[in-house]
């Protein structure tokens, strides 16, 4: 198993730090000894010239065959997005950091099974009635996997299958520095046929534009984190809230069977805990964000 260096190690001295760090190297992408690895931030009025350039380097990420990991590290800013002061930030992200990922793990892949087992999901809340296909795909389990935190099951439903509306009333829905609320779909044979939002919706809709997968499905993930409870603005997170469904419009993921190619991948999280269900094949399975398996 690769260690951190000593020099690393002397640097960091809060142990949740290390703990975290020793996580990310040997967990999430098993970093081999001899391995050269790249770490990097990115800030955020270079975000949009970023997706432009590494799209085609992604693709190694959509389809499964470069280890890679994702976090943010606490910061004055993503405290204030999140409403927290700097000291209740770093106590919910280490929270949602260090959780018992061996149990967690197992209970999401109950979940996984039950799922890889089905065909048809329904998606039912106010203003919500959406259906869609998970025939022939399986799910991914990321506890320790490609973000941290972990904490989802997601999958890349069938392409042409998406049917209904779906309100993402709860939440924006954030990417690339916007926050655009109240965003309303109608799909139709898996592709979206009419959108709005109440804010921000000229930026929606140019991104639907982008090319012709940004208006079908490429992930359908179910959030499982316990120590993520409340939406903070970043979807890392967000989208890991107990009791919450994301859908993301755009690029599938190839090592789940999914065939959709877009240059855009953008989770909205829906949260189900105040009357949402999810039906696998008829049967409710979750309902005001409690399991029913």
């Amino acid at each position: 198993m690769p260690r951190l260096c000593k020099y690393t190690l002397a640097a960091l001295p809060d142990p949740r730090i290390q703990e975290l760090a020793r996580l990310l190297v040997q967990r999430c992408v098993g970093v081999q000894p001899g391995w050269q690895v790249i770490v990097h931030g990115n800030p955020a009025e270079r975000l949009g010239l970023r997706q432009k350039s590494i799209r085609p380097h992604m693709q190694k990420v959509f389809e499964g065959t470069m280890p890679w990991v994702g976090l943010d590290f606490p910061t004055p800013a993503l405290a204030q997005d999140a409403g927290m002061t700097l000291a209740q930030f770093e106590e919910f992200y280490w929270g949602a950091m260090l959780v018992d990922w061996e149990a967690l793990g197992a209970e999401m892949r109950r979940i996984a099974d039950r799922f890889d087992a089905g065909n048809e999901v329904r998606i039912v809340a106010d203003g919500t009635d959406l259906r869609f296909s998970l025939e022939g795909r399986h799910g991914r389990v990321d506890a320790l996997g490609s973000n941290m935190p972990g904490g989802e099951i997601f999958y890349s439903p069938v392409e042409d299958s998406a049917q209904g509306v779906i309100a993402y009333s709860e939440y924006p829905a954030c990417y690339l520095g916007h926050e655009v609320s109240g965003v309303l779909f109608r799909f139709e044979a898996g592709r979206i046929v009419e959108a709005s939002a109440d804010s921000d919706e000229e930026f929606l809709l140019g991104l639907l534009d982008t090319d012709e997968g940004a208006r079908r499905l490429g992930e359908f993930g179910i959030g499982c984190n316990p120590g993520i409870q409340e939406h903070m603005r970043n979807t890392l997170f967000d989208e890991k809230i107990e009791g919450t469904i994301h859908l993301a419009i755009g690029q599938g993921f190839g090592y789940l069977n999914g065939t959709n190619s877009s240059g855009v991948h953008w989770d909205m999280v829906k949260d189900l805990r105040q009357g949402g269900r999810i039906e696998l094949d008829g049967v409710v399975v979750q309902e005001n964000g409690e399991w029913r398996l």
